[in-house]
């Protein structure tokens, strides 16, 4: 299961890469959205895009952004506030008598102080790092789809909830941020040969149990193809209606069996980078000919996997 991916969120890149479209309206949605109080994830790497506006729609977003990160930096600043005078309470305590429940305090309160300003710090900074376009499931990417004729781009959340399936699928089966080839015309019927999207990767990330000073702890790698290359990977996606709820575009990357080195490394899954020549094929597809995008899936590009424990 590819739990999580470094990705293009600019969609600038798409653009440039591409020649694509922006579907701009579903980036000011999302935004609205979230501005309204809505819980939803949008990496540091997407706000980025919108740095340097160039239209009415880019700049309304960059609004959006700037509200939203001067509320959560004073929320943060507050929560410092409250965490500084825990920490000084329990500090006061020990000073009389050390008991343990006091050393707890002191220890939470100090770990969550930390944590707090790593958080005003990633909210602050303007460069960019290699976390800031990692996603993980519920989180939104950047995802290249195919509309009335065209190649374009829209934010799609990393964990896909099918069209007819109840919003609590996103609880009840929380894997559907990936799908298996093996079940691409069962459970993802409706998308496969319908709904196909491309997201670009340089990483990705799997969780892996390895046994460490005779004990089994599991831990996170970080696979990279080598050479480094953008990999073009294979997804499914699909817009959820129901009368009354918000619209959901989200969208699932679809994994196979792994290549030798990841099996060795100990993980059973692998995403399916395509070839760049067959991307327009498999973003238009044809569902009286699924043989064709399975042939796809099939030529893919198989780059070699080195692999690292994540930082």
């Amino acid at each position: 299961m590819c739990y999580s991916a470094q990705v293009w969120e600019d969609y600038h890149k798409f653009m440039r890469a591409f020649g694509a479209d922006i579907s701009i309206q579903d980036y000011v949605r999302l935004y609205v959205r979230r501005s309204n109080g809505e819980k939803i994830k949008i990496p540091k790497g997407m706000d980025a895009a919108f740095a340097n506006p160039k239209t009415e729609d880019e700049k309304l977003v960059l609004e959006m952004i700037q509200e939203f990160d001067s509320k959560r930096t004073t929320q943060l600043e507050q929560d410092l506030f409250k965490l500084k005078t825990r920490l000084a309470e329990a500090e006061r305590k020990l000073q009389k008598k050390q008991t343990d429940s006091a050393l707890k305090e002191r220890d939470i309160a100090s770990s969550k102080i930390a944590k707090t300003l790593a958080w005003l710090a990633d909210l602050r900074r303007s460069d960019l790092k290699p976390k800031d376009s990692r996603i993980f499931p519920l989180s939104y990417a950047s995802v290249m789809a195919w509309e009335q004729g065209k190649r374009v781009v829209k934010p799609m959340r990393y964990q896909c909830r099918p069209q007819g399936k109840p919003a609590f699928y996103d609880t009840k089966y929380p894997g559907t941020y990936n799908a298996r080839r093996d079940n691409l015309e069962k459970f993802w019927h409706r998308e496969f040969g319908y709904t196909h999207g491309i997201i670009a990767v340089n990483a990705f990330y799997e969780n892996v149990e390895k046994e460490i000073d005779d004990e089994n702890k599991n831990i996170v790698l970080e696979f990279k193809p080598e050479p480094q290359q953008e990999m073009w990977v294979a997804c499914l996606w699909s817009h959820w209606q129901v009368k009354g709820e918000q619209d959901l575009w989200s969208f699932a990357a679809i994994t196979d069996e792994p290549p030798p080195e990841i099996a060795a490394a100990g993980h059973d899954r692998c995403i399916i980078p395509i070839k760049a020549e067959n991307i327009d094929t498999w973003l238009n597809p044809d569902p009286k000919n699924l043989a064709a995008m399975y042939a796809i899936l099939d030529d893919r590009e198989r780059p070699y996997y080195e692999h690292r424990m994540a930082a």
